[in-house]
């Protein structure tokens, strides 16, 4: 007996139903996927032109395209020169732009907000910063195994394994205050400007110091923004400290293999970066669950806005006027979201020399030339352990200990790795961005590159060979 002609049509429309829903979810996650990825190579490629200053051919060949997600791969993108402006497109659409303003950096242009900005950045751009002497340098002293220094030096340049390049661009080695040893890779010097990435953190923390040492703000306080304001909202318990030892207890997905993960959307698709992050719910009451988040960093940005009071003008120039200017960083750039928020997770960017200016900042205890930036004690602060870090690594906004995956153990399982000085601590960021400080050695040390995937560079290994040409600390 025949099939009945509606039962065939039902049987082929279950078969292909399956089908149906995958192209559906596929194109659901394209479209989600997409914006993400055309405002990362939009704004990779915005900053390396035209504040890095590289050619365009080489962003988008090496930090856009190598060794990423292969949705990337589809992405085109694309510099408008006269407009100072980067494209860039997924498949002819989600397109992404983003915007230069002298001063301020490059923008994505994520709503009409980004054009209030113009103001500013005439403004700012007006003002050169103050000229600024050389970073001192000189030969080795006496005490330091010359040798042993150069094979360290050369090691950060090796590719052992092709299928994991470290990509290393820039080193410095800081020695009692002068640059004894420094390399960098082709098309790179140590005035060329780099994205920091969380290294940014760090400077967010700084910043946040100096305020408490005006009194414009305390450790202690809470009910940090007008968001959390409202009757009986669990996160107005949130302190300062909290936030600064990422013990905030807030929701927020930190997982860079995620796509889709809160920190690719806040930094590549939300216009206000603070609002985003301080709308998530609490995860945990605070002070009682240590997470790494580049959400808490950026609601500080908030914090200090509000702290600052005055124009958005005096709001985008303090880090320059309170920090960068004082400490000669004439390169550094701290760049602001579309609502006019500084991208505290993630968007500092500076020169190797002017990085390690930050460092000798912090290994001076926050004194430059005879003047006290910061409370006294605060570096000791940012660098003493949050006991809730689970492997006791994390300080507040600073690295006490080589994080994963950057560290020798997470090379090989099997070794602890080495013992590096008690009093070591770190800034650290994305792909392999290091300040490393040592105050036991009086040593600075300033790695940045492209390291895909970030365990192709193992620092705590490098400094182990570093460690071994200078003499021990005699404190």
């Amino acid at each position: 007996m025949p099939m009945p002609r509606n039962i065939k049509i039902l049987i082929r429309w279950g078969a292909a139903l399956p089908l149906i829903a995958a192209l559906c979810y596929a194109g659901y996650m394209l479209s989600q996927l997409a914006p993400v990825g055309t405002g990362y190579a939009a704004k990779i490629l915005c900053t390396g032109v035209f504040v890095s200053g590289r050619p365009a051919d080489a962003v988008i060949g090496e930090d856009i395209m190598a060794g990423v997600h292969p949705l990337l791969k589809l992405v085109r993108a694309s510099v408008d020169v006269e407009r100072r402006q980067a494209r860039a497109s997924f498949l002819g659409f989600a397109t992404r732009e983003a915007e230069f303003r002298p001063g301020l950096g490059c923008t994505l242009a994520l709503g009409a907000p980004v054009k209030a900005l113009s103001l500013a950045s005439q403004d700012m751009s007006s003002r050169a910063p103050p000229a600024a002497p050389p970073l001192p340098s000189a030969a080795p002293p006496a005490d330091v195994d010359v040798r042993k220094l150069r094979t360290a030096v050369d090691s950060a340049f090796d590719e052992p394994d092709p299928r994991e390049p470290r990509r290393t661009r820039a080193l410095v080695v800081m020695y009692r205050g002068k640059v004894i040893a420094e390399r960098y890779a082709p098309g790179f010097t140590g005035e060329t400007p780099l994205i920091g990435w969380s290294m940014s953190k760090s400077v967010t923390a700084v910043l946040v110091g100096m305020l408490v040492k005006e009194g414009r703000l305390s450790l202690d306080a809470s009910s940090l923004v007008p968001q959390w304001r409202g009757a009986h909202d669990p996160r107005a318990r949130i302190t300062l400290d909290e936030m600064l030892r990422m013990t905030s207890g807030l929701h927020f997905n930190e997982d860079y293999d995620d796509p889709l993960s809160d920190v690719a959307l806040m930094i590549f698709t939300q216009p206000d970066e603070p609002a985003f992050a301080a709308g998530k719910p609490l995860d945990a009451a605070p002070g009682t669950r240590w997470e790494y988040s580049s959400g808490t960093s950026a609601i500080l940005a908030s914090v200090i806005r509000q702290a600052l009071g005055g124009t958005a003008e005096d709001y985008l120039e303090f880090p320059r006027r309170a920090l960068f200017d004082p400490l000669g960083m004439r390169t550094a750039v701290f760049e602001p979201d579309a609502a006019g928020m500084l991208a505290s997770a993630a968007f500092v960017s500076a020169s190797a020399h002017d990085w390690a200016r930050f460092g000798q900042f912090l290994l001076q205890d926050g004194v430059w030339n005879g003047t006290r930036l910061l409370p006294a004690g605060w570096v000791r602060y940012m660098s003493s352990v949050t006991a809730l870090s689970p492997r006791h690594d994390f300080g507040a906004h600073a690295w006490v200990r080589v994080p994963e995956p950057f560290d020798s153990h997470s090379h090989n399982q099997e070794w602890p790795g080495p013992s590096l000085p008690a009093d070591a601590f770190h800034v650290v960021g994305h792909e392999g961005q290091f300040v490393s400080v040592i105050p036991d050695r009086e040593l600075v040390v300033v790695r940045l590159g492209l390291s895909r995937p970030e365990s192709a560079w193992d620092h705590e290994a490098f400094l182990a060979r570093l460690l071994a040409a200078i003499p021990a600390g005699k404190r």
